[in-house]
């Protein structure tokens, strides 16, 4: 046995799903017959290995604040954040390709000695190249990932995870919490309530309120990525329902919705046409400018965040944010 395949290992899930998926079909199925089309409530749809890989590419815009931001913030965290709770698992929801991941780790391990790290995620290239670089970089880490994804089930996830050494820190950074409806994240802060202990902690990226202009232009970047990520949905919507989408045939659109207080991305039909779903049975029509919405990313205010908390059994410990308050990390711990 090599000393890397000592150090990693890569599973599959598949036990946690929350809904079979010939359920999911029709609820997408149903989205696309609602007035306005939405199938937002399903954003992992986006999130596709293609989709992984365009998300990532949308990270380096230069529109994009959120991963510099947040880089940034978790890089001056307290010390007691990363060493003096002696955590000895970090179990990241969502990992990508952990390119922030290290700021918590290298300080964990600098007073541990040793670690293990539990990535989570449904690209299993991105799992094993992030792992890579980090065995090669910290040689006394171990890595357990995951592939797949809670799917409304992060409890069950939790609790099915190898009893750890220590204390456990469960981190979901990227703002990704803002993809879920109201009840969606009380579901999942209650969830990941439910799989912790005493001295485990949550650490959770979430995405503030701000100037619209700059909401704005980080969903609308000039080099195009994010409207190739929005339009990959319609590649993925034609593997999962046999549908026969023409991506070329749409537009993307994201406006800062004042009134929820949240980004909305659109696909809008540029033509009028009409949309084959065998699965289903069924033909979907497009009037020329009509729009499908397809992700919505619910930004934050001190205010709402605390009341976002209330009833979950997750007590706030803190909010870090950098010095502009574009983006902010939320400490929890179990009541």
């Amino acid at each position: 046995m090599s000393e890397r395949s000592k150090r990693l290992e890569i599973r599959r899930i598949e036990e946690i799903k929350g809904k079979d998926e010939q359920q999911v079909k029709k609820e997408l199925y149903f989205g696309l017959k609602n007035s306005p089309k939405d199938i937002s409530a399903w954003p992992k749809y986006l999130y596709d290995e293609r989709g992984s890989e365009l998300f990532e590419e949308i990270t380096r815009q230069p529109e994009y604040y959120q991963t510099r931001t947040e880089l940034s913030i978790l890089k001056s965290l307290p010390e007691r954040i990363n060493s003096e709770e002696g955590f000895s698992e970090v179990v990241e929801l969502g990992s990508g390709s952990a390119s922030k991941t290290r700021a918590l780790l290298e300080p964990i391990i600098h007073k541990n000695g040793r670690i293990k790290y539990i990535p989570l995620d449904v690209s299993e290239s991105a799992l094993v190249e992030s792992a890579d670089r980090l065995l090669e970089e910290y040689p006394s880490l171990m890595v357990s990932g995951y592939v797949g994804d809670f799917d409304g089930n992060v409890e069950n996830f939790l609790k099915d995870l190898p009893e750890s050494e220590g204390p456990r820190l469960v981190i979901f950074l990227g703002g990704t919490m803002g993809n879920f409806s109201a009840s969606g994240r009380m579901d999942f802060l209650k969830g990941v309530r439910g799989g912790l202990r005493s001295n485990d902690r949550l650490l959770l990226g979430l995405d503030l309120v701000k100037n619209h202009s700059i909401l704005e232009a980080a969903y609308n970047d000039a080099a195009g990525v994010t409207a190739a990520f929005n339009k990959n949905v319609l590649r993925v919507l034609n593997r999962e329902l046999l549908s026969d989408f023409e991506p070329d045939l749409f537009s993307h659109r994201a406006i800062f919705n004042v009134d929820e207080s949240r980004i909305d991305m659109w696909l809008d039909s540029v033509t009028n046409q009409r949309i084959s779903v065998p699965v289903m049975g069924e033909d979907i029509e497009f009037r020329s400018g009509e729009g499908m919405r397809t992700e919505v990313s619910n930004k934050f205010t001190r205010s709402s965040i605390r009341q976002m908390f209330k009833g979950s059994g997750l007590d706030l410990v803190d909010l870090y944010t950098d010095d502009e308050e574009l983006f902010g990390l939320v400490l929890a711990k179990p009541e």
